[in-house]
């Protein structure tokens, strides 16, 4: 895997470092994400160890298309049923975790309560899709993070948009950069209660490209590789609809959705 890496310090934040995150762990000591325990002096991580272990973690098998976890012995790649007779836009999509559990429930938090401490604990997760070996053999400084975009209203009410949150996590972990190539210009009908066809149908026409701010490139994505960041993969409606927009529109050579958990 390659990527540029997080911006290099100067001599004085190098110097300032140390001293500032003593004051800041004597001020917030440092807590496990998920069960709270104090995870000890000097502490970088986000979980403790018996909690980290407990993750469920997204392993292989699993469809090559959708990242759909499969429980049996496959040695070979495989498509799932969830995949099948489907024109999926995007290459193909990988979840650092299952969205069961711990993770499940900081994913809820982050997204519903406006727990935003949380998104470096699940940007550290997200982190863990970049080590799948499809993404591991590219060159990811050459790539673009892109946010599943939330309609004005929505993200109003929210007051973020939980993963353009996790895009800028992201590129600060990587060095990768990362832009609000999309807009969602039209509400949808929930999609809880809709089949796969009727969730697409229901998306068409709610994505188009964002226009670009006098100072920005007229295109953000032209023959640019794209990975498409959400926080949950359910059904891949939604990123597939945005992928749709994102290669027709905005001329993408390839986009992969990354996720920090699966449906």
């Amino acid at each position: 895997m390659s990527f540029p890496g997080p911006p290099a310090e100067s001599r004085l934040q190098r110097a300032l470092q140390p001293a500032w995150s003593a004051f800041v762990d004597l001020i917030y000591p440092p807590l496990c994400s998920v069960c709270h325990v104090p995870l000890g002096d000097g502490a970088r991580g986000w979980f403790c160890k018996g909690c980290e272990e407990a993750l469920p973690l997204v392993e292989p098998p699993y469809c090559k298309v959708c990242g759909e976890v499969y429980d049996g012995a496959f040695t070979n790649e495989f498509r799932c049923a969830n995949c099948s007779g489907r024109k999926l836009e995007f290459d193909f999509a990988v979840a650092a975790c299952r969205a069961e559990e711990a993770v499940r429930e900081l994913v809820h938090q982050f997204k519903y309560e406006r727990r935003l401490h949380l998104r470096g604990a699940l940007a550290a997760l997200l982190l863990r899709t970049l080590d799948e070996p499809r993404l591991a053999q590219e060159n990811l400084a050459d790539w673009l993070l892109v946010p599943v975009p939330l309609h004005r209203s929505r993200e109003m009410d929210r007051e973020f948009n939980q993963s353009w949150e996790l895009c800028l996590r992201l590129a600060q972990l990587t060095g990768i950069p990362a832009a609000n190539a999309l807009a969602r210009i039209r509400e949808t009908d929930s999609q809880a209660n809709l089949d796969r066809d009727e969730r697409l149908r229901n998306l068409r026409g709610a994505f188009a490209l964002r226009k670009p701010r006098f100072w920005e490139k007229i295109s953000l994505t032209q023959g640019r590789r794209i990975l498409l960041v959400d926080d949950v993969f359910t059904t891949g409606a939604t990123t597939s609809e945005c992928a749709r927009i994102l290669r027709r529109e905005g001329g993408a050579e390839k986009v992969v959705v990354i996720t920090v958990a699966r449906g």
